[in-house]
């Protein structure tokens, strides 16, 4: 029970990674905010879960949805003490045919996203004056480039940039901002990966997730449930002194 008593919010969260964190985190014992642009995914997830978590409307690109959704938050739990950035967007393709609509739709998913949820996440924190936990979600994709994926690297390679400063200057306030970088993670949208690279590679639908697998030097892609430790660690007391770091859980992908 390593969370007791708190509460989180989580972003993106009626579904996949960010799902088996609420589900991790209630049963270290905080209550959880199931925030996501879709609610009725987000109210059947909550209800899934059952006693301590709470459904949340949030467009992590619109000012007024994060504010009105944090709030929403807030009032639910009667406060807030974690807040795990979640919400993303992919996309791949040659840097020939990248077009500005994905461009700029990742990086308000993503980058803005993180940025301006995480900030009125911590004017929460800072009013209450106690602290609490941040957690951004980078990926190995932002500690290097890839051929296709220009645009999803730049994004998790600025989510690890503005863990690094907003972990510098938050911490005078007792938030400990830090970040995960995942490797390659199964689920629903390595469906959408696949096809994608399927498309610009020539490669036939399901081969590239399996190479990709046999990649990984621990012999697998990791599940979601893979990534709930390092998730419960950094939300937790255990982690007061970590700032402004990003922990790869990846299997051995990246060595840092």
């Amino acid at each position: 029970m390593r969370l007791q008593g708190k509460r989180a919010l989580i972003t993106g969260a009626a579904r996949g990674i960010g799902l088996a964190f609420a589900r991790a985190y209630l049963a270290e014992g905080a209550q959880v905010c199931i925030a996501d642009i879709n609610t009725d995914a987000a109210q059947a997830a909550a209800a899934l879960l059952g006693r301590g978590a709470h459904p949340v409307a949030m467009d992590v690109t619109r000012q007024d949805s994060i504010d009105a959704g944090v709030g929403a938050a807030v009032a639910a739990m009667g406060g807030l003490d974690i807040l795990v950035n979640n919400a993303a967007l992919f996309d791949a393709g040659p840097t020939v045919d990248i077009s500005r609509a994905s461009f700029e739709r990742l990086f308000a998913v993503n980058v803005a996203g993180t940025l301006f949820t995480l900030q009125a996440a911590a004017k929460v924190m800072i009013a209450q004056g106690t602290g609490g936990k941040i957690i951004n979600m980078a990926s190995q994709a932002g500690r290097r480039g890839e051929g296709l994926v220009m645009v999803y690297c730049a994004t998790k390679a600025a989510v690890i940039s503005i863990t690094q400063s907003a972990g510098l200057d938050l911490i005078r306030h007792g938030i400990n901002v830090n970040a995960m970088a995942p490797g390659v993670v199964d689920g629903e949208h390595w469906e959408h990966v696949d096809s994608l690279f399927a498309k610009h590679e020539g490669r036939p639908l399901g081969e590239k997730k399996r190479l990709v697998g046999a990649a990984v030097p621990i012999g697998r892609m990791s599940t979601a449930e893979d990534l709930t430790g390092m998730a419960i660690f950094l939300a937790s007391p255990e982690a007061d002194y970590v700032v402004a770091q990003c922990y790869g859980v990846d299997g051995g992908n990246w060595m840092a």
